[in-house]
């Protein structure tokens, strides 16, 4: 589902700003976009938090199984 993809890539990428704010004090988004109370900012935040809440669905979502 494209939906889920979507959702693993922006989970990704917070999850790589947040390796940076964690090792180097640099916030990536917030120094592409102006600062992290810009609007732009703001609404990747808010998107980034939301395929999180995504992805939870992943794990409780049965699998489907692989056809040959």
């Amino acid at each position: 589902m494209i939906l889920d993809r979507i959702s693993l890539v922006l989970v990704i990428i917070g999850a790589l700003n947040w390796l940076l704010v964690g090792l180097f004090k640099y916030n990536l988004v917030a120094a592409l976009f102006g600062g992290t109370t810009t609007l732009i900012s703001r609404i990747i935040y808010v998107l980034v938090g939301l395929a999180g809440l995504w992805c939870i669905s992943l794990l409780v979502r049965p699998r489907e199984k692989a056809t040959k």
